[in-house]
């Protein structure tokens, strides 16, 4: 049974990563609703009528027309970008009247702006991931001892998380190419992160040395990574495939692992399980449609389907540290046999244990 669910959980990654490379191939620059001179016109009319010369400010006469809310100015709808999310929605409704397929707009669906947000659905999951990463750590730290093994390495894990997923939060709210730039940074920082967790997990008994070594090449890439996104525009579709790459190594590692401790440690299922569910979560992402009420799209349900699968990975670490912290408990107290005498053989077994 073992052997079957690893082949089922490696064809959904390979799936997912050739169905993703494919579809991170798309133009994500221009898109064909910003593209026609009816928005263009559109735009160019408002601006030149009711904003201000740098186009900051939005002119006495459109001020009760537009009707800012307090979250609006909190958020930095300047008048150009009034005028162009105006000139959205007159250009999808001219799309609709056609019987023309809904047009994206600068590589995204146009979305329904709530208090402020520009993706509202998709704040409010990231949200919701927040929250839950921050329950799983609390109960982690309640249920895990400090001197427990890869303690640490729980809270590393969950702090770049919660960093992670409020900067996805902030990037959804409003759309600054700063914004752009440290939500796809944070992002890959989970990623890179679960992959450094994975090698730190199967590494836990080596030396200082060598778990240092690898710490220390894993923070060096990220940097230059983050570098790399910060130099400009810079290619999406190369970032996909370096995250996928990345979580497709990840996932392989922690599949041999399960394969090679499936008889010592039963709560192998668990991680497992955990891998198995994103990776079909991470298929959301492969869909394309106009959002649902003009709210709820294929991103902002992978968000959503992320969050009750956390809980998997989090029940996961306390298990597992809860159990290293046993066997190494059993190693201190255990005496050490004389050479006359042959050494238990549960001593030697949880030295060799993952």
């Amino acid at each position: 049974m073992l052997k079957v669910n690893l082949k089922l959980s490696a064809i959904w990654q390979l799936l997912f990563l050739l169905l993703s490379i494919k579809s991170a191939t798309l133009p994500a620059f221009a898109s064909n609703g910003d593209r026609t001179q009816f928005f263009h016109n559109c735009r160019q009319n408002c601006e030149r009528t009711n904003c201000s010369a740098d186009g900051l400010e939005i002119q006495e006469q459109a001020v009760s027309f537009y009707g800012q809310t307090i979250f609006d100015r909190l958020f930095g709808w300047r008048c150009t970008d009034e005028c162009s999310y105006g000139c959205m929605w007159r250009t999808v409704y001219a799309f609709m009247e056609r019987g023309w397929p809904i047009p994206q707009f600068y590589g995204k669906w146009p979305f329904l702006r709530l208090f402020g947000m520009q993706e509202p659905a998709s704040v409010i999951f990231s949200v919701l991931n927040f929250i839950m990463h921050f329950r799983m750590l609390r109960k982690f730290r309640w249920n895990v001892r400090p001197d427990s093994p890869c303690y640490m390495l729980a809270h590393i894990f969950a702090i770049v998380c919660l960093n992670g997923w409020v900067w996805s939060a902030i990037f959804h709210t409003r759309d600054f190419p700063i914004t752009e730039l440290l939500d796809y940074a944070f992002a890959y920082s989970i990623v890179v992160c679960s992959f450094y967790c994975m090698l730190m997990r199967m590494l836990h008994r080596y030396s200082l040395f060598l778990r240092g070594v690898i710490t220390l090449a894993c923070v060096s890439y990220y940097i230059n990574y983050f570098a790399y996104l910060s130099t400009g525009k810079f290619n999406y579709s190369f970032n996909m495939k370096v995250n996928i790459a990345t979580g497709v190594l990840t996932a392989l590692g922690w599949f041999i692992w399960c394969q090679r401790v499936r008889t010592r440690r039963p709560y192998f299922r668990r991680i497992l399980r955990f891998y198995v569910l994103f990776a079909m979560a991470m298929s959301l992402e492969l869909l394309d449609f106009p959002p649902i009420l003009w709210i709820l799209d294929a991103h902002s349900l992978w968000h959503l389907a992320t969050i009750p699968i956390v809980p998997l990975y989090y029940d996961f670490l306390i298990e597992d540290c809860q159990t290293l912290r046993k066997e190494k408990e059993m190693i201190l107290v255990t005496p050490v046999p004389s050479p006359w005498t042959k050494s238990p053989p549960c001593i030697m077994k949880s030295l060799m244990t993952l």
